[in-house]
């Protein structure tokens, strides 16, 4: 793969995890969205589908990494750092877009939370905050599910059938949705920096009317746990496997 396939493999594919996850949320939580108040769950499996659609799309350029954790994770476990600028480049770039491409799809939504009475603060749908504030807490709980996911993706690398049938991508989707089930309680799951510290950018940048503070007070915990987190799994598996 060259580093120009890389970043727009990375680009494609993030944007589209970004769009599909920022826009389930969107759908759950904005007024006059036709799936207003579907729940937790379904926020969890749109997640996981915005995984399935980028990774699967971007794997023939990047390998669909989409995720700066499972970047590090991957290239401590390998050693080679050579294209790793370029995958987190990339990463960043499209969780931008993708988020831009979100508040594009529910414009209208957006528009008429700011006519509410009592508007609703937009930046949950575009980044994570924790049920309760203990930044020690918040960022345990980031370090433990982001080596929930990357341990299990470095994992499945082992299982040579994985990656001839090419369902590769599909458990790793479904591992998205478990850990959004199971660990995205106290902090909604960032597990991933370029998920949230892009769609946050993009949150404080858009005109969204009443759109409330970006909160950047707490944004450093969902870049540094999921990175410590990818590092340790990749630390974990060198010595395990």
């Amino acid at each position: 793969m060259s580093n120009g396939d890389v970043f727009l493999g990375e680009i494609i594919g993030t944007a589209i995890l970004i769009l599909f996850g920022a826009g389930v949320v969107a759908a759950v939580v904005l007024n006059y969205s036709k799936a207003k108040d579907a729940g937790w769950v379904v926020i969890a499996f749109g997640w996981g589908f915005g995984v399935l659609a980028g990774a699967y799309t971007a794997a023939p350029l990047s390998g669909g990494h989409l995720n700066p954790a499972v970047t590090i994770g991957i290239a401590i476990d390998t050693g080679d750092w050579d294209q790793v600028p370029y995958y987190l480049a990339g990463q960043m770039v499209g969780a931008i877009l993708g988020a831009v491409l979100c508040w594009l799809v529910y414009f209208a939504q957006f528009q008429a939370n700011a006519e509410e009475d009592k508007a609703q603060p937009t930046l949950g749908i575009f980044s994570t905050a924790p049920a309760i504030r203990n930044p020690v807490a918040n960022l345990i709980t980031e370090i433990i599910a982001t080596v929930g996911l990357v341990l299990p993706i470095l994992a499945f690398g082992l299982t040579e059938g994985l990656g001839t049938s090419g369902t590769t991508v599909l458990i790793v989707s479904f591992l998205v949705v478990g850990i959004g089930l199971s660990l995205g309680g106290p902090t909604g799951y960032a597990i991933n920096p370029a998920r949230d510290l892009g769609p946050r950018i993009t949150h404080a940048l858009l005109p969204i009317p009443n759109k409330g503070t970006s909160d950047w007070g707490y944004a450093w915990i969902p870049v540094v746990g999921p990175l410590i987190g990818g590092a340790l799994s990749g630390l974990i598996f060198n010595a395990a496997f």
